[in-house]
């Protein structure tokens, strides 16, 4: 290391950062993204494998690993599961398929896709240094299990607010209510929980599994609906008993959903 990197990683401040992935053009291309977008970073050793990657977070104690999914020596997650207190901030760097990508937005978790883009990169590390341990363990525990159970349906799905983290499984949430840039969402215990995500994040997410949004404000779980009434507009009712106005388009979609799951 050369006397202005030596001076730059003991600024106080500073995320002292571990790059682990086992292609070289990867390392080289995050460490010039990472100094050119992430002024806070500072990478202090990189690693090409889960074992290696062991040993130098073992030895450096960093703040933040960029870590791959797959290795030629393992993955990610086995090199987590070595530790039995992750102390450190993790970000995936990942080259996965569409259901892997979708596993790390239930999970909340910050992942970037190669190639690497600099500002999904800024915008990843920005959100790292606000994570706390206990969030992070959470959002792990849901995304170990989403990705290693593809095939399951009832996947889990992780909620944040300012004073809280969530973890449901999502055949237990009933009902999605937009609240502006803010998205109510109601579950089977009959918890109200309020987060800083709009309506359309959560039908992008969720709209392969069982959910339609049936109005432009309220998106629901199809097997939560109990009842269709078709007076004054239209509206369902939900297990929970909620009623949950239904418009012209979300009423037809209903509809035709109905005649698919009874043949008629």
């Amino acid at each position: 290391m050369n006397f202005s990197n030596f001076i730059q990683s003991k600024q106080p401040g500073l995320l002292r950062t571990i790059i682990i992935d086992d292609e070289i053009p990867v390392r080289e291309t995050l460490k010039t993204l990472l100094d050119k977008a992430c002024p806070q970073v500072s990478v202090i050793g990189e690693a090409d494998g889960v074992a290696t990657g062991i040993r130098i977070i073992r030895e450096k104690t960093p703040d933040l690993v960029l870590l791959d999914i797959r290795m030629s020596d393992g993955t990610g997650f086995d090199l987590l599961n070595s530790f039995d207190n992750i102390l450190f901030k993790v970000i995936f760097v990942t080259a996965y398929e569409e259901y892997a990508v979708r596993a790390f937005a239930f999970s909340a978790i910050d992942y970037i896709l190669k190639p690497v883009n600099p500002e999904k990169l800024a915008e990843a590390v920005q959100r790292a240094e606000k994570v706390t341990r206990s969030d992070f363990s959470i959002q792990l525990a849901a995304l170990r299990e989403n990705v290693e159970n593809p095939g399951k349906t009832n996947k889990k799905i992780i909620f944040k607010n300012l004073e809280s983290i969530f973890l449901f499984d999502v055949d237990d949430l009933v009902h999605l209510t937009s609240e502006g840039s803010y998205t109510t969402i109601e579950t089977m215990d009959s918890q109200r929980i309020l987060v800083s995500r709009n309506l359309k994040e959560y039908d992008n997410l969720l709209s392969g599994s069982g959910f339609l949004r049936v109005h432009r404000s309220h998106l629901i779980n199809l097997r939560h609906v109990r009842r269709f009434d078709k007076q004054d507009g239209g509206y369902v009712v939900m297990s929970n008993g909620c009623q949950v106005p239904v418009s012209g388009s979300g009423r037809s979609r209903l509809l035709e959903l109905f005649e698919e799951m009874t043949g008629l």
